[in-house]
């Protein structure tokens, strides 16, 4: 069975974006490529446990396992060693990333408190938009008690569009709710 959010894509959002931008052919209108997932760690140098809780919480969220990202080289002020964990990530792709989009912007989104919309300035140039959110309690599949720590993550969706006006107007017709400023 197609993603819901797949469905919405094939049937109203190709369309809108092909009348809006001149697109002359179905495979030139920008769609998603993938969603990474990442969670920075600094605390998993003196606390390796962490790792552990981060990575399940990690799971189910994007319903795959996390793979470790390690240190690139050593940094003496950060008491970091190369080949150091210090952070966890994910790339989700195929019907499981039409899912978590879905999720995130139907029901994790609107759980953060005072939320006013996405910010418009994640943008990188080329029609990706990376998003910051606080902790991972907003994600449903989270169980409050379980939860060792609260803890940040970044998401990053990856779209195929050739500049940001692209990219953002496919991701509002999705339904990701940016701010007005």
């Amino acid at each position: 069975m197609t993603p819901r959010l797949k469905e919405t894509y094939r049937q109203e959002v190709v369309p809108a974006l092909m009348k809006e931008f001149g697109y002359r052919n179905v495979m030139e209108v920008p769609r998603l490529q993938k969603v990474v997932v990442n969670i920075g760690m600094g605390e998993a140098l003196q606390n390796p446990k962490a790792l552990d809780s981060a990575a399940s919480d990690i799971a189910a969220i994007t319903g795959q396992k996390p793979v470790i990202t390690r240190a690139k080289r050593s940094i003496a002020n950060f008491k970091v060693r190369q080949g150091n964990p210090i952070g966890l990530s994910v790339t989700v792709r195929g019907d499981r990333m039409w899912e978590l989009v879905d999720r995130m912007v139907n029901a994790a989104l609107p759980r953060i408190r005072d939320f006013h919309g996405v910010s418009n300035k994640g943008f990188d140039g080329r029609g990706n938009y990376s998003l910051g959110i606080r902790e991972q309690l907003i994600f449903p599949e989270i169980e409050y008690d379980k939860i060792d720590r609260i803890r940040g993550l970044q998401l990053t969706l990856v779209t195929t569009a050739r500049n940001d006006e692209e990219g953002k107007r496919l991701l509002q017709l999705l339904g990701m709710p940016f701010s007005r400023n």
